[in-house]
C-alpha cells in the first residue's frame, strides 16, 4: 500500500512518491529535524516478514553506507517504524539515464562524461568488495553535478551465495529463469526471487557468466557497463531479441555492431574499448573499472586534439599536392618551351648556340611544406 503525503516515518515526513520497483517505492520527503529534502526507501510490507528480502535491503544500506563517492548516491539514514523498513538517501533532481535515452543517444562528449563517472564509481564499489550486478540505465541519475549511481539491492559482497544463479544443466534450475515480456523494463526483483536459480540483475545488460549461473566479480559489472556506454553512443541496445531465447543467443554467442559503423566519427580507441568491456570470456574484458575509466578520459581528452591534428593533417596533405601539382605544371611549361624551341627561328638556335629558357618561382605559402626554393631552371 502506497504511503500517503503526510505519513511520518520517525522523523521524515512523505511528501510524494517518486517510484516503485520489485522491493518497495520511492518517496521524496522532508527531515523535519534538518529540514532538507531526501529520498525514503521503503521495503514493501509483503516482504517485511521475508528473512531473504530484509537481508537485501540491509545490505543495501551497508554497501552504500561503505562507498562514500561523488558519483554514488549517498545514504543519509536506515530505520524501522511501525513495522516498517526504510533507508533514507539523498535526494536527487535529474533524469534517469533510461529517461534521457528515450529522446535518443548523447553526444560524443557527454557519453565519455558520464562513463567516466560512472566507471569511476564502480571502481569505489569493487575496491569496497561490491559487484553492483545491475547497472542499467535506471539505475543511473543525471544531475546538474553529474551522473550518480544508484541501487545497490543486489549488490554481492565476497563470494556468491549459492542458489542464486541459473546452474546451467541442472534440472532444478530449468524452470528458474522469470521474465517479463516487456525485456527492456523488467523489474530488478522479480516475486519470483526466492526460488532456486532466479537470475538477479536486469536480463538485457547481464554478462554472459550471470545467465550461465557462474559466479560474478567486478568483471560482471563491467560487461553491463559496456552495454550501457554503447546505448549511450548509438542509441541502441548493444544486444536485442525477439524473443527471451533469442536475446539470451545474442548475449551469449554474438557481438553487437562496432559503434563506428553507427556513428562514423567515433574514435577508433572507443570501439576497442567497448569491445573488450563486452568480450564473452571475463578474462578478455578490462579486468579494472578503474583503468577503464582512465582509458575513457584519455580518449575524451585526446577527443579534441584528434579532430585537431585531422583537421591539421588534411589541410597539409592538401597543400603539399598543391604545391606538387603547381611544380608539375611549372616544368611541363618548361618542357613545352624547350620543345617549341626549334621552330622559333632563333638565330641562336640556327647558329648551333645553346638557348636557355629562365622560368622564376617566386616563394608562396607552400614553402614550408616542401623543399622548393626560389631559383632558376635552366634548359
Amino acid at each position: 500500500m502506497a504511503l500517503l503525503p503526510g505519513t511520518r516515518l520517525g522523523p521524515y515526513e512523505i511528501e510524494s512518491p517518486l517510484g516503485a520497483g520489485g522491493m518497495g517505492e520511492v518517496y521524496r520527503a522532508r527531515d523535519t529535524r534538518l529540514e532538507r529534502v531526501v529520498a525514503i526507501k521503503v521495503l514493501a510490507p509483503r516482504l517485511t516478514t521475508d528473512p531473504q528480502f530484509r537481508a537485501r535491503f540491509e545490505n543495501e544500506a551497508r554497501a552504500i553506507s561503505a562507498l562514500d563517492h561523488p558519483h554514488i548516491c549517498a545514504l543519509y539514514d536506515v530505520g524501522e517504524d511501525r513495522g516498517t523498513s526504510f533507508i533514507v538517501m539523498q535526494y536527487l533532481e535529474g533524469e534517469t539515464l533510461a529517461t534521457r535515452l528515450g529522446k535518443g543517444p548523447l553526444t560524443l562528449g557527454s557519453a565519455l562524461r558520464v562513463g567516466v563517472e560512472i566507471a569511476d564509481a564502480l571502481g569505489k564499489a569493487h575496491r569496497a568488495g561490491f559487484v553492483h550486478r545491475d547497472l542499467k540505465p535506471g539505475n543511473i541519475m543525471l544531475t546538474k553535478s553529474g551522473a550518480k549511481l544508484l541501487d545497490f539491492g543486489l549488490a554481492k559482497h565476497g563470494p556468491a551465495e549459492a542458489g542464486h544463479y541459473v546452474r546451467r544443466g541442472a534440472a532444478s534450475d530449468e524452470r528458474s529463469v522469470r521474465l517479463q515480456p516487456d525485456l527492456t523494463s523488467m523489474p530488478t526483483t522479480p516475486p519470483a526471487l526466492t526460488a532456486q536459480g532466479t537470475i538477479l540483475g536486469t536480463f538485457q545488460y547481464m554478462a554472459p557468466e550471470q545467465l550461465e549461473g557462474q559466479d560474478v566479480d567486478a568483471r560482471t559489472d563491467i560487461f553491463a557497463f559496456g552495454a550501457v556506454l554503447y546505448e549511450m553512443l548509438t542509441g541502441r541496445k548493444a544486444f536485442e531479441g525477439k524473443s527471451q531465447a533469442s536475446l539470451i543467443a545474442a548475449i551469449l554467442d554474438h557481438d553487437p555492431p562496432a559503434i563506428s559503423t553507427l556513428q562514423p566519427l567515433t574514435p577508433p580507441a572507443l570501439d576497442r574499448v567497448l569491445k573488450a568491456c563486452l568480450a564473452k570470456d571475463p578474462d578478455r574484458r578490462w579486468q579494472s573499472a578503474v583503468d577503464l575509466a582512465s582509458e575513457l578520459t584519455w580518449i575524451a581528452e585526446l577527443g579534441g586534439q584528434e579532430s585537431s591534428t585531422a583537421h591539421v593533417m588534411s589541410r597539409t596533405a592538401a597543400l603539399r599536392w598543391s604545391a606538387a601539382g603547381l611544380l608539375a605544371g611549372l616544368l611541363a611549361g618548361a618542357a613545352g618551351s624547350y620543345a617549341l624551341l626549334p621552330r622559333m627561328g632563333n638565330p641562336a638556335s640556327a647558329s648551333g648556340g645553346v638557348t636557355r629558357v629562365l622560368v622564376d618561382v617566386a616563394p608562396t605559402s607552400f614553402a614550408p611544406l616542401l623543399p622548393i626554393r626560389p631559383h632558376h631552371w635552366g634548359i
